[in-house]
């Protein structure tokens, strides 16, 4: 049952900040940055708490745009989790149907966290304000988390203890429709692989030279036939960064490689880790060449939590789902248009969907925007193929989050049509829609100690049989 009392009092915090939200989202979408480089953005948020009474600490772990903010004091301490980060090479005009960069190879907003952060602002300030008036009792915080996609703040923040302290935190994500986040998630690592040989003329004297591209390419074999010996559910990816040169007649004698390795279960993962880095050892052996590993980061998978969950679908049909005019709906359909073929999007769908969410989508297939709430099964909860450090936020207190439709129907993250539709009253009408949600939410766990004991004693019973290992090492410092 909806708390009248909150729920309006949200409601109209969110609304009478709402010019300002979009105001601030639309101009960190216009200042897209990447990888804790993100200081327009992360001041735009930071700007906005101080002026809302927020007291800020920066440079959480040494870590540039990492920062804390906290109002109130006590008990229960109720976090929320803000991205802003960009994604490389996804530069794209907004409202525009059609592949159409604004820069071409500049970053762009594929994964909506010009819309995350500030919605997650927008709660925050929701709980603050009912502090301020006496109408609840307790601290809220804000974290504001950079490099998402590519640095892993959060597990940093999680492995430095930034995050002890806290009852339970909560946060959203753009996606193409309205519901729970599902499930649990990938953990994964990043690694670079550098080889080192000996440069000689590839002609006049190859019998000189030690090919640092050799052991790269045979290193991408030993980890091709590896795939075949490892979990269904694991994913191994790779980028070449240095081929060491554009001349054919030249033994190489530099080369260098980015991996990604995932698994849903950290004991998998490291023993997965150590295989590649085999690959890459053998390959170095048989080639004559030297090689250097540099571990980059890593994140844990998501811990769900069930009472949060459904606290969250609660307070999502106590709003009802965002609604679209006509001209939202052609802007949508223009997009939708553009997408991939169907077939794959229905493989995306059973991929990253519980039957019930499934059944739901197909049952509104067609549709420019999924003007839905998703059922909420938690014992039916998939397995989804992406990861998030999100995930290491979740080992260290409840953690829950929702998705709200930001993107048109179908719409895969980190793609254009997602950067296109990013300054859209679609997208700001999600963000406006997560800041209520989750800021109810934040606001009943604060006011009801016996819920948010039940989402403790979720939370401890599900990680005292396997406790918080963090996939980075201590000595392991951010890559800026």
């Amino acid at each position: 049952m909806k708390d009248e009392r909150i729920f309006h009092a949200v409601c109209a915090s969110v609304d009478a900040h709402a010019e300002t939200y979009t105001t601030a989202s639309d101009a960190i979408w216009d200042h897209p940055e990447v990888n804790f480089h993100e200081d327009y953005s992360a001041g735009v948020i930071r700007d906005l708490l101080r002026e809302n009474g927020f007291a800020v600490t920066d440079r959480l772990g040494g870590m540039p745009n990492a920062f804390r903010a906290e109002y109130g004091s006590g008990k229960p301490a109720i976090a929320y989790l803000g991205e802003f980060d960009a994604l490389s090479a996804l530069s794209q005009k907004a409202f525009c149907a059609q592949k159409e960069p604004l820069s071409k190879g500049e970053p762009g907003h594929g994964c909506g966290h010009n819309l995350l952060g500030v919605g997650a602002l927008g709660a925050a300030i929701a709980v603050k304000e009912m502090i301020a008036r006496g109408e609840l009792s307790g601290t809220v915080v804000y974290f504001g988390t950079p490099a998402e996609e590519t640095g892993s703040a959060k597990t940093f923040l999680a492995r430095d203890g930034y995050f002890d302290g806290i009852d339970a935190m909560l946060t959203w994500h753009p996606w193409d429709y309205n519901g729970i986040w599902p499930g649990s998630s990938l953990a994964n690592v990043k690694m670079i692989f550098r080889f080192r040989g000996q440069s000689a003329h590839a002609a006049g004297s190859p019998e000189l030279g030690r090919s640092a591209l050799d052991a790269l390419e045979l290193m991408n074999v030993g980890v091709q036939f590896l795939r075949e010996h490892v979990p269904d559910d694991t994913r191994i990816h790779y980028a070449i960064t240095d081929a060491g040169g554009a001349s054919p007649n030249v033994v190489q004698a530099s080369a260098e490689a980015v991996y990604l390795v995932r698994s849903p279960r950290l004991a998998d993962l490291e023993g997965i880790k150590q295989r590649v880095i085999d690959c890459a050892r053998g390959a170095a052996i048989m080639t004559g060449t030297a090689m250097d590993m540099e571990f980059v980061k890593g994140c844990s998978n998501i811990l769900p939590n069930t009472t949060m969950e459904e606290m969250l679908v609660a307070n999502m049909h106590a709003l009802g789902a965002p609604q679209y005019n006509e001209e939202e709906l052609a802007l949508a359909k223009s997009l939708h248009d553009a997408l991939e073929s169907p077939e794959r999007t229905l493989a995306k769908i059973s991929r990253l969907c519980s039957a019930k969410v499934r059944s739901e989508v197909l049952a509104h297939q067609g549709e420019a925007m999924y003007a839905f709430i998703a059922p909420h099964t938690p014992t039916d909860s998939p397995l989804i193929t992406v990861s998030t450090d999100a995930g290491d936020a979740s080992w260290c207190a409840p953690t829950s989050q929702i998705s709200a439709a930001a993107w048109a129907a179908d719409t895969p993250a980190h793609t254009w049509q997602a950067v296109s539709i990013g300054k859209s009253s679609i997208a700001h009408k999600a963000m406006l829609f997560a800041a209520k949600v989750i800021g109810m939410t934040g606001a009943q766990l604060m006011a009801d100690s016996e819920k948010l004991a039940e989402a403790s004693a979720e939370f401890s019973a599900r990680t005292a049989a396997s406790p918080y290992i963090c996939p980075i090492p201590k000595e392991i410092s951010p890559k800026y």
